[in-house]
């Protein structure tokens, strides 16, 4: 099928992936909001609402729009983008609808985990979801907590939709990655924190990352000076994030960003279970890292 091309919101730049703070098995909306004010500051293009992150899985519907609420009260100024996840299709398709009514710049959409679909059946998934959408999609490759693999054709046939105009890369396919950036209908982001630096140098767009909560105007830089192409400066100021990126993913996200950010007194290191906090050992190791980044 073709499709006439229109105008989309430019989805280039530094997006985080916000955590979503608790204190005693609530939504902490106070400790977001200071967390939303205190990155919306630092040169970020925008946030990613309940994603993987924010423990999304783990918030009903109506914690899910408080939480988006509070975000847009606390940073109207920058762009949203909200996470949705799920394997029934209707279901989906009315929860996207309801969405539409809301001041959204793109919906952050994953393959249906678990029933592995074929590739025609990944096209209609994304296809149906576009159609049902005030906003524009980014597809979010992750086959990892999925089950399903993106093809490069498959996705190569989603870039012509309309309303399908970028993808956060989490594929693990650096052949394909190449082959989304020289394309160039899709915006190619960055969705594994140590892969931002070859995606941008490539050519890619962004990143979406929940390393650059902490160190955001690092991070910030690092994709400026990419894009000017000034690639000594820029890997001068990735090279130290490093050991912070990797440690940050040693037990499963968010709990070590949880650790810190709780240290730094902006929330409680509090998440729903199945998740849990990250080990002393490691909270130790990060305050360490965290300490010598600090340093001029």
């Amino acid at each position: 099928m073709q499709y006439t091309h229109s105008p989309s919101p430019d989805f280039s730049g530094l997006w985080i992936p916000l955590v979503t703070p608790f204190r005693d098995e609530a939504v902490d909306h106070l400790a977001l909001a200071r967390l939303v004010e205190r990155l919306a500051l630092t040169g970020i293009a925008g946030f990613v609402v309940c994603g993987s992150t924010g423990e999304a899985a783990a918030l009903d519907s109506n914690e899910q729009l408080a939480v988006l609420d509070t975000v847009a009260g606390a940073a109207p100024a920058l762009p949203r983008i909200m996470g949705i996840s799920g394997y029934h299709l209707g279901k989906t398709l009315e929860w996207v609808r309801r969405l539409g009514d809301l001041e959204l710049t793109g919906l952050l959409v994953p393959a249906p985990s678990y029933i592995r679909p074929s590739q025609a059946g990944l096209v209609d998934w994304f296809s149906q979801i576009a159609a049902a959408s005030a906003v524009p999609l980014l597809i979010y490759d992750i086959h990892y907590r999925t089950g399903s693999t993106l093809t490069r054709e498959t996705l190569l046939a989603l870039a012509d939709h309309p309303l399908i105009r970028a993808i956060k890369d989490c594929g693990g396919d650096a052949g394909k990655t190449r082959a989304l950036i020289a394309d160039g209908r899709l915006k190619v982001l960055a969705g594994e924190d140590a892969q931002m630096f070859s995606t941008m140098a490539e050519g890619g767009a962004g990143a979406i990352v929940a390393s650059a909560h902490l160190q955001t105007e690092r991070f910030v830089n690092v994709l400026r000076l990419l894009h000017e192409g000034r690639l000594a400066d820029a890997l001068a100021q990735w090279q130290p994030l490093l050991p912070l990126i990797e440690a940050l993913f040693v037990d499963a996200n968010p709990g070590p960003l949880k650790a810190i950010l709780a240290t730094e007194g902006l929330m409680q290191d509090e998440l729903r279970a199945p998740m849990t906090r990250a080990s002393d050992e490691l909270r130790e190791r990060l305050l360490e890292i965290q300490a010598g980044l600090s340093r001029p």
